[in-house]
């Protein structure tokens, strides 16, 4: 087992969840029709306010997403968990270290920095580092309870 600092910064939030469909229009509908997840098209980002981080807002997004929208990995599973990070680079070297599964190439977008790691169980996590200035999305946003 690693011994783990306290102190040091991992993960800090939840980024989004995507969930992989044939058809993610009409999953995007069940989710609004029986869930009652809002989403214009297909995606839909919940704002919120972070008292601990001195009432900074952000976002967690949650989008259905067709087979060909994302880097689903090797596994091509239904969905995947996007962990927000302060430092991807940083991150990431550590995790390798660590003898952490971590896909060899990041990814950079106006949304930010990404990279993807492998977890025992063969679940793909993508690691996302938002982008310096608050990014708001074309999509619908919705604030959080």
């Amino acid at each position: 087992m690693v011994a783990r600092n306290a102190s040091r910064k991992r993960v800090t939030g939840i980024g989004g969840v995507f969930l992989r469909s044939r058809t993610p229009k009409k999953l995007a509908r069940w989710y609004r029709d029986h869930l009652g997840i809002a989403a214009d098209g297909q995606v839909v980002t919940f704002e919120w306010v972070s008292p601990r981080r001195g009432h900074k807002v952000g976002a967690t997004l949650w989008a259905a997403l067709a087979d060909d929208d994302r880097d689903w990995g090797r596994g091509r599973p239904s969905a995947m968990v996007n962990y927000r990070v302060d430092d991807l680079k940083r991150l990431i070297a550590q995790l390798r270290a660590e003898g952490v599964a971590v896909e060899e190439r990041t990814e950079e977008s106006v949304y930010g920095r990404f990279g993807w790691v492998t977890d025992p169980d063969g679940n793909r996590l993508e690691l996302w580092e938002p982008p310096k200035s608050r990014y708001r999305s074309p999509d619908r946003h919705v604030p959080m309870e």
